[in-house]
């Protein structure tokens, strides 16, 4: 019998009783319920736990964190090993994790936050914010031939990563991705600096016409600093982390919380105590768990979290339609034909067998993290661990851990 809990219109039954309010966040987001709540038993956690500690034991990773959760509550919370390869503290939900590209869904939020107040608009020129991107230009990656574009690079292009924006890291052997290299640097520049070095150079694609990951997040980031008169860490404090009680989540850490920080075994990753011009609505963020489990409770819980609304309902579901449609190429996808791109979530769906069912929504990190929401069964998932490099092949990552959830409860 499939054990998976079908709560149809969960979300609409959760906001009956939910106020728009701002009422003060609890001052720990986890509240532990039975793991049966989720269909899963203690010998499924113990599976679980057992091949969490086998990347940990196999020298993958150092410790890891997985749990599953929604408005009821926590139904488990598994933790293994350490904070870091020199560091005995054990992994815990208070530790501080580099979140790398789970910084967009919080970015996306925001935009559509000033969506709803009127502050920008989804088919506003990105040139608007950013004159430099006003003269757009498309490269012939086989040529390299510089054209005028035919198209406008709008704000929703940003979201939906159909910008012809791309980022060195995913296109190293390009033209484009070696212009990028030579020309925009985070080094001692801030958001909109960045933003305007890539705005002088050509795009990848047409916009609008294909989808490619990249710096689109990062531009996304400038433009809202600049509609919203403010820097991009002050718009979310407000707008974000204040009304969630999202203490531990900033972009960078205080030297006193340096202790919390988790490092990776394999490679180095920055030093995130060290305050940077840089706030990379791309992949700047830190957090914890029980921090970014207000994130994903409330995108759970139709866009409220302990009467605290951060998005209207309506807008959290035009973020979770399908925007790649058929004249948008997916040569670029990373899923290929597999789900498809909200406005700064993907989409994957959750019955293998049937691509035009429900889906959940969510984003992973280079570092290791992901998290997903899935309204049809009720439930939202975060893992947290940090890998830079290293040995392929770990027997637990966040692959696994989604993989390993799903089985769970449909057993």
């Amino acid at each position: 019998m499939n054990k998976i809990l079908l709560r149809l219109g969960a979300a609409g039954y959760l906001l009956l009783f939910a106020t728009a309010g701002n009422a003060e966040p609890p001052i720990n987001s986890i509240k532990m319920i039975h793991p049966s709540n989720f269909g899963i038993d203690q010998s499924e956690l113990n599976e679980i736990k057992m091949q969490m500690k086998a990347a940990v034991d196999g020298d993958f990773i150092p410790g890891a964190l997985l749990m599953v959760g929604n408005d009821d509550g926590v139904g488990f919370v598994e933790t293994v090993g350490s904070q870091g390869p020199d560091d005995p503290t054990p992994v815990n939900r208070d530790t501080l994790f580099r979140i790398y590209s789970m910084t967009k869904p919080v970015i996306s939020v925001a935009t559509m936050s000033l969506v709803e107040d009127g502050l920008l608009q989804l088919d506003d020129p990105v040139a608007k914010f950013i004159p430099e991107f006003g003269n757009l230009q498309v490269m012939d990656e086989a040529t390299g031939e510089i054209a005028p574009a035919n198209n406008t690079m709008t704000v929703e292009n940003l979201l939906t990563h159909e910008s012809g924006l791309i980022q060195e890291l995913f296109s190293r052997d390009s033209r484009l991705g070696k212009l990028y290299g030579e020309n925009v640097s985070t080094n001692g520049n801030t958001a909109l600096e960045v933003a305007q070095a890539i705005g002088k150079l050509p795009v990848f694609f047409e916009p609008g016409t294909k989808w490619h990951y990249g710096r689109s997040t990062d531009v996304l980031g400038a433009v809202i600093e600049v509609a919203a008169g403010k820097p991009l860490d002050a718009l979310l404090e407000e707008r974000i982390f204040d009304p969630l009680g999202m203490d531990d989540t900033s972009f960078f850490v205080a030297p006193g919380d340096a202790y919390r920080i988790a490092e990776p075994i394999h490679g180095q990753m920055s030093d995130n105590t060290i305050v940077r011009p840089m706030l990379s609505g791309g992949g700047g963020l830190n957090s914890s768990a029980e921090n970014y489990v207000r994130f994903a409770n409330m995108l759970l819980n139709g866009g409220v979290y302990h009467g605290a609304r951060i998005i209207e309902e309506d807008t959290l579901a035009q973020m979770t339609e399908k925007h790649i449609g058929s004249e948008v190429s997916r040569e670029f996808f990373f899923y290929g034909e597999r789900g498809d791109w909200g406005l700064g979530f993907h989409l994957q769906p959750t019955d293998g067998n049937n691509a035009n069912g429900p889906h959940n929504f969510g984003w992973r990190g280079i570092g290791g993290t992901i998290f997903i929401v899935d309204p049809s069964n009720d439930f939202y998932m975060i893992y947290m661990e940090q890998k830079r490099g290293g040995p392929r092949g770990a027997p637990f990552n966040n692959n696994v851990a989604q993989q390993l959830v799903y089985d769970a409860m449909s057993k």
